[in-house]
């Protein structure tokens, strides 16, 4: 197994993203090589997601596409992990033969002896596996870093058990299941001796946590003991259920300076009907009402939310209700879905769906209004004093590195190319934002010397 190689291709969130840099070391240990080029590789792991259609269509064009070095390049075997083998198991064993191995989101533990069982098998049959999605990570995993060498993401649960009527992650990553608080603080602290200066932590839905454990520790309690850990520089919050985003979280953000001003919140929508048809939790005075506190108790904070347009039953004067919101909310940044029509989810049987073309404008003209506001907050940024988080080298002679301010979450949001003389990766520098455009800072390292 010494001379084989394995190449990862990770598709979707973050959370699928910590599966793989499970999967890889767990094949390191066991001998196996990891190779960032396709073309190197003897065996292509895809880690697929499968939440709503395009990201099916993602995953089945990536498949696809690595199937072609099987056919032509060095590669003998591939194999497909994670959400789409888990919902579509034996259909896509039968769609695409191309495919030797199918893994669910319960195999993760396994996967060594799955490929080492397939380098073995000298029969042409394909096989699946699929289990119960009840895999629940901690820290006796080792992860080989996938993101940048200095900002990890970190899960600190598994699955979901809120159940939105759109929604097919309890059937495929099981219920809602928090990590230990102890077994997450000794993870952060691996991390940190690695050389992690950022930590975005994740799960379905973050908010939550701890209502499954005995004693009941909630969020809050765990941000504070991951902010007592030394070398941490950032801590970032994903995920926030609005429902659940209590005053003590708001409060214990905003008293912990490792935390950053920053919150992701998906609301999804704002009218009232659409969020009971949506099985959503927290109607639209609450959502105002956090929102509104969250701007009061943290200063500077940067708000983050996803949406989705077009769900059944969203009239055009609903629609124009949300647009009315994020007209008012005026987020710091914001995604927009299409509302896609999942079978096995309650909603697929609504009534009232709305056509394509008109769910494609609906988000287009959400976006070109999030747009707007979007440029008029980085344009009010021009000359505010900013701490940046380096992460690359970048081919330009006036802005020779790429970052991110606290305001700016990895991968969903802008980034701010800086102009400094010697910057390190994995730096927090001091800079004064130049000048901006609709979703990118620029800004220059001011005289101060680089943070270490």
């Amino acid at each position: 197994m010494q001379n084989k190689t394995i190449h990862f291709v990770s598709l979707g969130c973050p959370k699928n993203l910590i599966d793989s840099e499970v999967m890889a070391a767990l094949l390191i240990k066991s001998g196996f090589g990891i190779t960032p080029n396709a073309q190197e590789a003897d065996i292509i792991i895809i880690n697929t997601c499968a939440f709503i259609l395009p990201a099916k269509e993602e995953s089945i064009e990536e498949i696809l596409q690595m199937a072609e070095w099987k056919k032509d390049g060095k590669c003998r075997h591939l194999v497909v992990t994670g959400c789409l083998p888990q919902r579509y198991g034996t259909i896509l064993q039968k769609e695409i033969p191309e495919v030797d191995l199918l893994l669910g989101t319960g195999e993760i533990p396994r996967i060594a002896d799955f490929i080492r069982n397939l380098e073995n098998d000298t029969s042409s049959d394909r096989q699946s596996f699929i289990g119960e999605p009840s895999f629940l990570m901690d820290s006796t995993y080792s992860r080989l870093l996938f993101t940048s060498g200095c900002s990890a993401y970190l899960k600190i649960a598994e699955g979901c058990s809120n159940c939105c009527s759109y929604c097919v992650i309890p059937s495929v990553r099981g219920k809602y299941r928090s990590r230990e608080i102890d077994d997450i603080l000794k993870e952060t602290e691996m991390l940190a001796k690695a050389g992690i200066k950022e930590i975005n932590i994740t799960a379905q839905d973050t908010t939550l946590y701890g209502s499954d454990l005995k004693g009941k520790p909630d969020l809050s309690l765990l941000l504070r003991e991951m902010a007592s850990i030394d070398g941490i520089r950032w801590i970032r919050l994903l995920y926030a259920y609005p429902a659940y985003l209590t005053g003590d979280i708001i409060q214990t953000i905003a008293g912990e300076e490792k935390i950053c001003n920053y919150i992701d919140i998906p609301i999804q929508h704002i009218d009232d009907d659409i969020l009971k048809a949506m099985n959503r939790k927290g109607e639209s005075k609450y959502i105002r009402d956090t929102l509104n506190l969250a701007r009061k108790i943290i200063p500077g904070v940067a708000l983050r939310t996803s949406l989705i347009v077009g769900f059944p039953g969203e009239t055009p004067e609903k629609f124009e209700r949300l647009l009315d919101f994020i007209k008012w909310a005026r987020f710091e940044n914001l995604g927009v879905f299409e509302y896609s029509r999942e079978e096995g989810t309650a909603a697929a049987d609504f009534s009232a769906h709305v056509p394509e073309k008109e769910k494609e404008r609906r988000k287009n003209v959400l976006m070109e209004e999030q747009s707007r506001i979007s440029y008029e907050i980085n344009q009010s940024r021009i000359g505010d004093l900013e701490d940046v988080l380096i992460e690359d080298e970048n081919n330009h002679p006036d802005f020779p590195y790429i970052g991110r301010i606290r305001g700016q979450a990895p991968e969903i949001d802008g980034i701010t190319y800086v102009s400094a003389d010697d910057a390190a990766v994995g730096n927090i520098i001091p800079c004064r934002i130049t000048s901006a455009d609709v979703y990118d800072l620029f800004a220059k390292q001011t005289d101060n010397e680089a943070e270490v």
